[in-house]
């Protein structure tokens, strides 16, 4: 933990505020409309255009496939939103930026070929 938040203290900084404000849950509680490890997100940042990353764990980051690690700025954004909803983040440079979540799905399990894709829904207010 000190060596990510020697490496990127903001990333960090608001990694810990996350975790103060997250609950522990069993997985069936968990929503389908919500970013967790492992979730394919599609979002809007206010500087362009929609994006779609998978959230992963440092090691398994890699930008050119679209895997965003939960240490970075955005990655720390990203979870726990469900679509619908938007936020506040932080970028590296220092700027404040609002993404909203347009969508959000889970990986499939193991020889489950259901879509798990839950768009944003109109009944779903967002908040920065």
């Amino acid at each position: 933990a000190s060596t990510v938040a020697a490496r990127n203290p903001e990333a960090s900084d608001e990694l810990l505020a996350e975790l103060e404000r997250a609950r522990i849950v069993a997985d069936d509680w968990v929503s389908a409309g919500t970013v967790q490890m492992g979730s394919t997100v599609t979002f809007k940042p206010d500087t362009g255009n929609a994006k779609t990353v998978t959230l992963v764990f440092p090691g398994d980051a890699d930008i050119s496939e679209g895997k965003v690690s939960v240490l970075t700025p955005i990655g720390t954004a990203l979870i726990g939103l469900s679509a619908g909803q938007s936020i506040m983040w932080t970028a590296r440079d220092g700027r404040r930026h609002k993404l909203s979540v347009l969508a959000v799905g889970q990986p499939a399990a193991e020889g489950d070929a259901v879509d798990r894709r839950a768009p944003a829904s109109s009944a779903i207010p967002a908040d920065a």
